[in-house]
């Protein structure tokens, strides 16, 4: 069972004081985030693309390669990289460069993005939305198995018998699908034999567990196999002393963040009774104690199938302090008791 953390490199304005820290400075307190992820023990840390001014990472590649030499162990990933309105070919120099700062260690996960400003940015046509992200994802997995490319697409200029380098310390890098839950991209990952990545945010993530099983219906019918097929969550929450006053820090920020989307997305105001229920077992908030959200993990891993979870932290803007300490918590309290936890569950289920 692997443990990391997730971030959008947020600069909202902060609940209490309205101040707003600038990129600059928030793009450094994420790499100084990385390298406690690493000294405490976590396995993963991923870095969201976004294009917008209340988040920070534009070039998550970036920000995890100034990273890298700074950190030994932790794995280092995209989450997500919007695939759709890069280029592929781009997007694995960057990643392979990562790759070779780090010594093996950097990820993609490819996605669609649930944020839009990136397609008038690079000149994209929403309508072309399916198109874009089938095409690419094609490319970058052709450039992944080899050096030298032939390819041909509709959004895309050809390639004809090119070199693509750097080549990763990886072979094959790892390329991770990322899905929000829609049974065609869950379906695809287990076709394509790829690692699939969950965003489990709302609602139950039991409802989750078909789409699992989905995933590996697919990879079995093409013939992969499913006992080597890795299955990630990336789910809000944070970690605190105790659960009250855990839940008391994160919901203001969590408040005002979620109700900026809410008003971009026509849903319904974010309210402390509806943050309460996800934090219930069966909710999609990991929020509280080391051992509430260590029972939480378990349970997700048990009844679900999860064998990577990624805590997302800080959603809104929170005090570095505060990011850092839930931080170092997940790595050193809850990491354990899941991993002794789910130690002893698979060896009973032997």
């Amino acid at each position: 069972m692997e443990i990391g953390i997730t971030t959008f490199v947020e600069t909202t304005p902060d609940v209490e004081t309205g101040k707003v820290t600038s990129h600059a400075e928030r793009i450094r307190e994420v790499v100084e985030e990385i390298v406690l992820a690493d000294q405490v023990g976590l396995d993963v840390f991923g870095v969201g693309e976004h294009h917008r001014k209340d988040y920070a990472a534009s070039a998550p590649a970036v920000i995890l390669a100034a990273a890298a030499s700074q950190t030994s162990r932790i794995r280092l990933t995209s989450a997500v990289t919007v695939l759709s309105s890069d280029d592929p070919v781009r997007v694995f120099q960057e990643f392979a460069t990562l790759d070779a700062i780090s010594n093996g260690r950097a990820e993609i996960m490819a996605g669609r993005g649930s944020f839009i400003e990136s397609f008038p940015l690079f000149g994209y046509d929403l309508k072309d939305y399916d198109e874009l992200y089938n095409e690419k994802l094609d490319l970058l997995l052709k450039i992944r198995e080899s050096e030298m490319i032939t390819w041909s697409g509709e959004h895309r200029a050809a390639i004809h018998n090119r070199g693509v380098y750097p080549r990763p310390v990886q072979h094959p890098l790892p390329v991770w699908i990322a899905s929000g839950g829609t049974p065609q991209s869950v379906a695809r990952a287990g076709v394509l034999g790829l690692p699939l990545v969950l965003a489990i945010i709302g609602g139950s993530p039991l409802q989750f567990a078909p789409l699992v099983q989905l995933y590996k219906n697919a990879a079995e019918q093409a013939g992969h196999d499913v006992s080597k097929l890795t299955v990630a969550s990336h789910s809000h929450g944070f970690v605190g002393e105790n659960t009250e006053s855990a839940a008391d820090k994160f919901f203001p920020s969590t408040q005002a963040a979620m109700n900026v989307l809410g008003r971009e997305r026509g849903w319904g105001p974010y309210t402390r009774a509806t943050f309460d229920h996800a934090r219930s077992l069966e909710g999609a908030l990991y929020v509280g104690d080391a051992q509430t959200v260590a029972e939480k993990i378990i349970f997700l891993r048990k009844n679900v199938g999860i064998t990577r979870f990624m805590l997302h932290v800080p959603v809104g803007s929170m005090p570095h302090h505060e990011v850092l300490r839930a931080i170092e918590l997940l790595g050193k309290e809850v990491a354990p008791l899941v991993r002794s936890e789910i130690e002893r569950w698979e060896a009973e289920e032997q």
